[in-house]
């Protein structure tokens, strides 16, 4: 029995066994389905893409205030004039609240996301009380007592008045966006979207616009939260401010962080407990210590000290793990068709590729690089060296976007490219490592890799959750796959990136650069922490592709592996150029001799073979 079966499994029992279930077991269900729709929300939002939001519940609150304005306001009535029927009018207000929510979650995260660290879930506390207090002083949406009357949904003529009647619908919408959220997480899409919690730099240095996919991730966690706070108002039949408070907001974070922040099922785990929780502790604590009160909240938050002290990555990996034992893997079905994508026609070797133009960079009074002038050749390997504390990296974040000179003028194929963020540079043709390794470690090779061919897909968000894009997908996979066995690391494909050695790393980071068939390759320091025999094989491959066109640019110390390799080197010492030439060239420079390699008393050190 595999994962899949036994999800499909769980689904048919709850279905078979719906009708018998009591009352208050089929509400405490569709519960479970509605705050389970927002927790997996959350995961996309805070687990996936490391942006924390306490104000979910306020977006609920934008569903279900919608469809009771449309379904009860005379105002509503009038502007349809009459020709929308009732049983209609819950799914104009389903599809008025999710217009609404992409306004209003548009807007807030295109002002809130620009922050970071602990500012963020600051300003999300900020505007989740402000929209909380708005709801509950407006007059037409009834003030602190709410909206009454709110009608029941109807489909094909059938009422759903009901839980029994109304729940099935909503653990299938919530099965559905599972199914959907899923789709896109494995996906080109979906690996954008992982990229964003700890690989932001990474993820713009391969072509990802990092800025517009954490909107885009804000706005899908809002949408799924007006979706179940549509769905709990034709559930409840009734609206006031009371369920959509920042206390409320705090519980859905805490449920995607006990069930797993980045794990969709986690969701579904931890709502389920945290719901069945706090049913029982409000009839088990009032009985304990004799009065009444939220004692609830106290044992929550012991619950998440316990469950962050013992289970970091929430229950749900560790059930996995454990239910791994006994269930088999999901076996991997081929691709039906492979689609063909982007390919680059590489420049005829000599052709200028990139040019540094007196680029200079400050820090205040500090001059990290000194009207630094630079050129790499198509069908070439530059190597750019200098002691520690040259402005190397420095010069090298300037020319692939991650950071602007002061002045100067960095130019890749023949555009200004001074100003542009990283992705313009990706875009255009230029790949990069780094000299930290950044890898989505918990990822697979294989997923790393694929990430660096990220432009040259084009399918989006919709076609990904319909799985629409297999074919694209099944070509950026092989793709990578090609690249992963180029560089020799194919046995380890399917590893996750973080269980191989550093030097393996900084391969894997080679080959996410190559899928993105780049004209112009910058590697930072790609020989650290490879053992001799890895070396050699790398050189081979950086002789390889400067033979099949790429123009090749090498930031390293290790000096035998550079003047064996490069056909031009460039000195830097204190951000200033003190030597450009061939190896013998700067290796016979007194300069360099004093500066880098010992001092001119010394044998230049020879190229071997």
């Amino acid at each position: 029995m595999t994962r899949r079966h036994l999800t499909l499994l769980c689904i048919a029992a709850l279905a078979l066994s719906w009708p018998w279930l009591p009352e208050f077991t089929v509400t405490l269900f569709s519960y479970i389905a509605l705050y389970s729709l927002v927790a997996a929300g959350l995961v996309m939002l805070t687990g996936v893409g490391g942006m924390t939001s306490f104000g979910q519940a306020a977006f609920v609150a934008v569903g279900a205030y919608a469809t009771a304005w449309v379904c009860t306001s005379p105002t509503a009535a009038a502007a349809l004039g009459g020709v929308v029927p009732a049983p209609l009018l819950p799914w104009v207000g389903l599809l008025f609240g999710l217009l609404l929510t992409f306004l209003v979650a548009w807007g807030l995260g295109a002002i809130t996301l620009k922050l970071s660290g602990h500012y963020l879930p600051l300003c999300t506390i900020a505007w989740g009380l402000s929209l909380y207090f708005l709801f509950g002083n407006l007059e037409f949406l009834g003030g602190q007592t709410g909206i009454t009357g709110v009608p029941a949904l109807t489909v094909f003529g059938v009422s759903l008045a009901s839980p029994r009647a109304l729940g099935p619908l909503i653990w299938a919408v919530l099965l559905l966006a599972l199914w959907a959220l899923h789709n896109l997480l494995d996906s080109r899409e979906g690996r954008a979207v992982r990229a964003l919690k700890s690989g932001r730099v990474m993820a713009e240095s391969m072509g990802v616009d990092t800025a517009r996919y954490r909107v885009k991730v804000f706005v899908l966690a809002a949408l799924l939260a007006a979706l179940s706070g549509w769905l709990y108002a034709h559930l409840q039949r009734f609206v006031n401010p009371t369920p959509f408070n920042i206390n409320i907001g705090i519980e859905y974070l805490f449920m995607a962080v006990v069930g797993g922040s980045g794990h969709l099922w986690g969701a579904v785990l931890g709502a389920t407990l945290i719901t069945l929780v706090k049913e029982q502790l409000q009839d088990l604590l009032p009985k304990l210590l004799g009065a009444s009160g939220n004692f609830e909240v106290i044992v929550f938050g012991l619950l998440m000290l316990f469950v962050l002290q013992r289970f970091a990555e929430g229950l749900w990996p560790t059930l996995a793990r454990v239910s791994g034992r006994f269930l088999k893997p999901q076996p991997v079905k081929p691709a039906k068709a492979i689609a063909a994508l982007d390919a680059r026609t590489l420049p005829a070797a000599g052709e200028l590729l990139l040019e540094a133009d007196r680029v200079t960079k400050r820090f205040g009074g500090l001059v990290a690089n000194n009207a630094v002038a630079m050129t790499l050749k198509a069908g070439e390997v530059h190597a750019l060296i200098g002691p520690n504390g040259a402005g190397k990296s420095t010069f090298f974040n300037m020319i692939s976007g991650v950071d602007d000179p002061t002045e100067g003028e960095v130019r890749l194929l023949g555009a200004a490219m001074t100003g542009k963020p990283s992705r313009d540079f990706a875009a255009r043709g230029l790949g990069r490592t780094f000299q930290h390794v950044r890898l989505l470690g918990n990822r697979s090779v294989l997923e790393n890799v694929a990430l660096g061919a990220h432009r040259r897909g084009h399918r989006g968000w919709i076609a990904s959750m319909l799985r629409l894009d297999r074919a694209e997908e099944a070509a950026l996979l092989a793709e990578a796959r090609r690249q992963i066995e180029r560089c020799g690391l194919g046995a380890h494909a399917d590893a996750p990136a973080a269980s191989l050695a550093l030097g393996q790393q900084r391969v894997v980071e080679i080959a996410r650069a190559l899928a993105g068939q780049p004209a112009a390759l910058l590697l930072d320091e790609p020989a650290a922490g490879l053992r001799h025999l890895e070396k050699q094989a790398l050189a081979e491959l950086l002789s390889q592709l400067r033979a099949e066109g790429l123009g090749i640019l090498v930031v390293e110390h290790d000096m035998e592996f550079v003047m064996n390799l490069a056909d031009r080197i460039t000195v830097l010492e204190f951000g200033a150029v003190i030597a450009e030439g061939t190896p013998a060239q700067v290796q016979s420079n007194p300069r360099v001799l004093d500066a880098y390699l010992g001092g001119s008393d010394e044998e230049p050190m020879a190229v071997t073979a």
